[in-house]
């Protein structure tokens, strides 16, 4: 063989391997931006949420002025899981199921206030709050499956040779907490 025809293979292999990682960091790069898209999203719901809040709050005083406790622990939670957005997955996770809790007192609470629970402004306001929580809900579940494919992605041959190289690591999932799946996994109970 000539020096000429070794060059020539020897820049083929090269571009082939050029192409390759350009290849496999550019699918990485995919998967990584669908992760983000799928916490941005996670980060509009939650806001949605935060910002119905003080709302229902102030409906509550109105009826059950005597349980500031509750309306306290709902006002403390919101603070903490706004203030949790910066802190990454898990913490953001951990506060939004302090929150939950709160926000299941405060619903309970209304169990014991007719007036609350007929009131108008009250339902609309825990009908908002419902269908915020099924976004959230919808929105965790499409992010941890952007997580998912992400971190198996990084994981897989022949990914796994580069991905630590060019900066991708694993991602957290946005976990409900141990707690909160206990009462996830249970049946509702329907009651006439």
């Amino acid at each position: 063989m000539s020096s000429s025809v070794i060059t020539w293979i020897v820049i083929g292999v090269i571009v082939l391997l050029v192409i390759w990682i350009m290849t496999v960091y550019n699918g990485l790069v995919a998967m990584r931006q669908r992760v983000n898209q799928a916490f941005s999203d996670i980060d509009v719901q939650t806001k949605q949420r935060h910002d119905l809040i003080p709302n229902l709050v102030e409906t509550v005083k109105g009826y059950a002025s005597h349980e500031r406790g509750t309306l306290e622990a709902v006002v403390q939670a919101r603070n903490a899981a706004i203030t949790a957005q910066a802190g990454g997955v898990a913490a953001q996770a951990a506060a939004e199921n302090v929150l939950s809790g709160a926000l299941r007192q405060l619903f309970a609470l209304s169990e014991s206030y007719p007036d609350l629970k007929a009131s108008q402004n009250f339902q609309q306001l825990q009908s908002e709050l419902s269908d915020i929580e099924n976004k959230i809900a919808a929105a965790r579940r499409f992010f941890n499956n952007a997580v998912q494919e992400y971190n198996t992605g990084i994981q897989q041959f022949p990914a796994v040779l580069l991905a630590p190289t060019l900066g991708f690591t694993p991602r957290d999932f946005f976990d409900v907490g141990v707690e909160q799946r206990k009462e996830l996994e249970q049946a509702p109970q329907v009651k006439f």
